[in-house]
């Protein structure tokens, strides 16, 4: 709960210090047509994951925004610590970006998917990603979106970003995703 605090006054300081409001250029999320389903949705998001972790501000896919979202808005994932779910300081400014777009559109729906690292049970992993997930979610509320915006899902270690046996791995991996429009 101490944490939780933390972030909300890290958050409402970063938006003081911020000074004057200026005019946001909001993207609006896909709509339902333009979304990827089936089995292709998780390979899409894996490679989306891959190439937003390395900045490729124009990564679109199904859980994407247009190509032309830049900044904080255009980031679509939190990374977290091993065996933490606590969000880094540095993801911050993602989460306010997401909640001025979703607070803006009240009818825009966001899906907060928790994974983690292939170690661990797999009941474990699930609980984790489940409280990364709810995390994020707790973080979007205290700044205005509506309960009835977001949903949460953990599939533990089981969408894996990238495959491999090393910190460097498990690293994108230990992530939430947020996607839009669903």
């Amino acid at each position: 709960m101490k944490r939780i605090v933390s972030l909300a006054l890290l958050m409402a300081g970063a938006a003081l210090l911020s000074g004057c409001p200026k005019k946001h250029n909001v993207i609006e999320p896909p709509n339902a047509g333009s979304q990827v389903s089936g089995s292709t949705q998780g390979d899409e998001s894996a490679s989306t994951s891959s190439r937003a972790l390395n900045g490729d501000a124009n990564a679109q896919g199904a859980n994407g925004m247009g190509a032309g979202a830049t900044g904080p808005l255009a980031r679509k994932v939190i990374y977290f610590d091993f065996d933490k779910s606590e969000i880094k300081p540095e993801f911050a400014d993602v989460v306010a970006a997401h909640a001025r777009n979703l607070t803006s559109h009240p009818n825009a729906k966001m899906k907060l998917e928790g994974n983690t690292d292939e170690r661990g049970t797999r009941e474990y992993n699930i609980g984790l990603g489940e409280r990364r997930a709810q995390a994020v979610r707790r973080a979007l509320m205290l700044q205005g979106v509506a309960e009835s915006q977001l949903t949460t899902v953990s599939f533990g270690a089981e969408r894996p970003a990238v495959d491999g046996d090393d910190e460097a791995a498990w690293a994108q991996n230990r992530r939430v995703e947020m996607v839009y429009g669903q």
